[in-house]
């Protein structure tokens, strides 16, 4: 087999490999948007290094754009094949592809793709389970659930037709946090010849932090000040996860049941009817608060439309905000930044990384004054952090997952920047006895 690297190779994100067997059949695992710097972003533009209508087939690991935001390309190219992934998987991904086409076609934007594109994409979805094999060639696949967001998978692909020592690879997708608020625990896989593992966290520990407490604290401030809590949301599985903890702090009384929370997201709030018709993916927390709902207190209102996201400006008293986009780049967010961060009773509560060049970059590393939509805005409004709620495995929980996998004869390292790659690449080495350990570049092809 040979395996080509054609994302997140140094980058945490645009995700996409090309696995070929002995035999010449090759298959796609991820196709993702490069996001975060000019230069990143650059890279969506470059023309894709592997022909794609000579591919036999694809499979998506989960549905996060730095993993499925390049998708539509693949029509574009001549590939003629089926796309493989879980339903959960594909339900969000439909969502994400037709919001990220629909968001560049309004900006008037240098798109990848548009609303057409992406539907001859998803038409060509086919959906699986866990643990229920699919055949792409002489390609075995299975899917195994990541813990990382809502139909999330780990993939164990085995080449049927080889004759050589390797014969079975795994790809770690990305890894979830275990244990995680909503979603059930990763999976172990037993065993592979190869492996291909995520590296995000691949040099810290998460932090000992309690992010319920933290966004009580902040909620219980804009209560006794009668101001404005803005928290900037990713709209897959972090909107959901921040409902589910104010439904609990409002339960237990540690904050004001009648503080009105608002959901100002359309993409969020249809993500958020998908995770509930896939209640057979949360963990048993979750399932036991079905009949009740998971995401649903009393204060709780959804924005519809934009026209009622402005009204929120003129409103009286304490309130919650949640919004995207979660790295502030765009969204109704920006809108309710730039109104109420020059104020300095208001808050803002960072809940996710913030990438590069971003606007929620800026303000997470102290930033006075920034630039929304072309104008100048002071930040006078306090601005705060939780690195808790991570959806990443951290080093210790990777270097769990990978030592539960036997017989691994080789292993690369993807999806981190240089440094957590490095740094992982030695305590792998020193924990695991794993000594052929590759970090690879973008566009390099490798024989196994």
């Amino acid at each position: 087999m040979k395996l080509k690297f054609l994302g997140a190779a140094g980058t945490v994100t645009g995700s996409s490999y090309v696995l070929t067997s002995g035999t010449g059949e090759s298959i796609l695992i991820d196709l993702g948007m490069f996001q975060g710097t000019q230069d990143l972003d650059a890279l969506n533009y470059q023309p894709y290094d592997y022909d794609p209508s000579k591919l036999l087939g694809a499979v998506l690991t989960h549905a996060h754009l730095d993993h499925c935001g390049r998708l539509p390309i693949l029509s574009s190219h001549g590939y003629k094949g089926n796309i493989w992934m879980t339903e959960a998987t594909a339900e969000l991904t439909e969502l994400s592809l037709l919001d990220s086409a629909k968001i560049a076609e309004q900006n008037n934007a240098h798109a990848l793709y548009d609303t057409d594109l992406a539907v001859r994409t998803i038409n060509r979805f086919n959906v699986t389970n866990y643990h229920k094999p699919v055949e792409i060639g002489n390609f075995q696949i299975n899917f195994f659930d990541a813990g990382h967001i809502l139909g999330s998978a780990s993939l164990e692909i085995i080449d049927k037709a080889s004759d050589a020592e390797i014969k079975k690879i795994v790809f770690s997708g990305d890894l979830g946090n275990t244990p995680e608020d909503l979603v059930k625990s990763t999976e172990y896989l037993s065993d592979a010849d190869v492996v291909v593992m995520e590296s995000t966290y691949g040099d810290r520990f998460h932090p000992e932090e309690d992010s319920s407490k933290i966004i009580q604290d902040e909620i219980n401030a804009v209560e006794q000040s009668n101001s404005t809590l803005l928290i900037p949301a990713f709209s897959l599985d972090r909107t959901q996860e921040i409902l589910h903890k104010i439904k609990h702090l409002k339960g237990e009384g540690k904050i004001d049941p009648s503080t009105p929370v608002y959901l100002d997201g359309p993409m969020a709030q249809k993500a958020t009817v998908i995770y509930m018709e896939h209640s057979e993916l949360f963990n048993d927390h979750i399932q036991n608060e079905m009949r009740s709902g998971p995401f649903e207190f009393p204060g709780l209102v959804v924005v519809r439309s934009h026209d009622e996201s402005q009204r929120l400006q003129s409103g009286n008293g304490a309130q919650v905000i949640i919004a995207g986009s979660g790295m502030m780049t765009g969204g109704r967010i920006i809108g309710h930044a730039a109104y109420f961060l020059p104020h300095a009773e208001n808050r803002l509560l960072i809940v996710g990384y913030q990438g590069e060049e971003t606007l929620g970059r800026e303000l997470l590393e102290g930033a006075k004054d920034v630039v929304i939509e072309g104008e100048q805005v002071h930040v006078a409004a306090s601005v705060n952090s939780t690195r808790a709620m991570s959806s990443h495995a951290d080093q210790g929980q990777l270097i769990d997952w990978l030592g539960h996998i036997k017989n691994v004869k080789k292993l690369f390292l993807t999806h981190g920047e240089d440094e957590p790659r490095t740094v992982l690449k030695g305590k792998v080495e020193e924990q695991l006895g794993i000594k052929d350990i590759s970090l690879p570049k973008l566009n390099e092809e490798i024989s196994l």
